[in-house]
């Protein structure tokens, strides 16, 4: 295996990353170290901006269909990794994963019709619900002692009605780290297809999955499941790559197709950029050996951080199964409020986290922390959290 440097720190500061272009926006303040946002501080793999820079060379920028040969690499990196079969005639092109959401949610439902969603969970997942006129049925996971997460599935068929029509699926889940399994998957999946509820699984993060964990595609659970799936799924988390604009669609059911496709040409998503295109296709094509490094890195910085947590009260990690996401559930710190709890990783640690309240009431008293940063970042991350918490103590 090729030796991948995770140790280079690129200064983000020069470029217009929101990561960073955000802090004082954000956290009143420059003084942070930003580990909020859901993309890497690590180099984007070279084999990807290689291909960038290559189609950079061309004098024209103008209109490009995507090359079939993309889509290709995209299905055999997930019959590969994940025992998929995606059928290249019903693949489509996005811009974004959220924009996918909302093509879904007007495709399958009508104005005051239910959309479920399973807090604590990613924010758009709620907000697209409401910018469209449709009801949330809040759905909240289960937390053990442990502080792993499960499906409600008793109190989701309590609240299901005949307006129930769609299921926002985050698999694996962000913010809380779950990789779920085959069998929580086929209970969710048996629920669904007994109530007719179209789901929409947002797999963008299934890649990264740490060992002995595997993910699960919804749509590879059965036939059955497939004819009632929609997935999006992409290339930006795996390989830092969000600033191409790309990821795709699959839906083999011929009528849920039709339906996603007609909103879809409403809106013109159209064949995205020349960069996204060549980018798209070397990280899937050439990549693998730069991701399987890189889980090791993250997986490092993980373990990493949940030592030093266990070396103090009042902050405790489940450690994530998958993402680059550590939830820390800091109620134990004794904080009168989430603000207070903000200021505290904000005025203290000098670390710009996303606070657990964004992704819905069940947050309250978490905050989320995102370990995919280069060694002296995760270095210096650590020594201003432990120096916090020592203060704090």
């Amino acid at each position: 295996m090729p030796a991948f440097d995770f140790t280079r720190v690129a200064a983000r500061e020069r470029s217009r990353a929101e990561k960073y272009t955000l802090r004082e926006t954000l956290f009143g303040t420059e003084d942070v170290l930003p580990m909020w946002v859901a993309d890497m501080d690590i180099e984007t793999p070279e084999c990807v901006r290689r291909a960038v820079a290559e189609r950079a060379q061309h004098p024209v920028y103008g209109y490009e269909e995507m090359e079939e040969s993309a889509f290709a690499a995209q299905r055999e990196w997930m019959l590969r990794r994940h025992g998929w079969v995606m059928e290249r005639e019903r693949l489509l092109y996005s811009h974004s994963v959220v924009a996918s959401i909302s093509t879904a949610i007007m495709a399958f439902t009508e104005p005051g019709d239910e959309v479920v969603v399973q807090p604590p969970i990613y924010p758009p997942f709620v907000k697209q619900v409401g910018y469209n006129d449709r009801r949330v049925l809040s759905n909240p996971l289960r937390r053990d002692e442990s502080g792993r997460y499960r499906f409600d599935l008793d109190d989701l068929e309590r609240k299901i009605s005949p307006r129930t029509k769609l299921l926002l699926l985050c698999s694996p889940h962000n913010p809380v780290g779950r990789v779920w399994e085959r069998e929580e998957l086929e209970a969710l999946a048996a629920l669904c297809l007994k109530y007719g509820i179209t789901v929409f699984s947002d797999e963008i993060h299934s890649d990264l999955v740490y060992a002995p964990h595997r993910h699960v595609p919804f749509a590879s659970l059965s036939p059955d499941v497939q004819a009632a799936t929609v997935t999006a799924i992409g290339p930006g988390k795996t390989f830092n790559v969000a600033g191409l604009a790309i990821s795709t669609v699959a839906i083999a059911d011929d009528t849920l197709y039709r339906r996603f496709e007609k909103v879809y040409r409403a809106i013109h998503f159209a064949q995205g950029t020349v960069f996204g295109h060549v980018g798209f296709e070397a990280a899937y094509r050439e990549g693998e050996a730069w991701l399987e490094a890189l889980l090791g890195h993250l997986r490092t910085n993980r373990d990493r951080l949940e030592r030093l947590l266990q070396r103090f009260e009042g902050i405790a990690m489940h450690p994530p199964e998958g993402t680059y996401l550590a939830w820390l559930d800091c109620r134990g710190l004794g904080f009168e409020s989430d603000r207070a709890l903000r200021e505290f990783f904000v005025r203290e640690a000098r670390l710009g986290l996303s606070p657990g309240i964004s992704f819905g009431r069940e947050g309250s008293g978490f905050m989320r922390l995102n370990f995919a940063v280069p060694t002296p970042l995760m270095d210096e991350a650590m020594r201003r959290l432990e120096q916090a918490l020592k203060g704090r103590r």
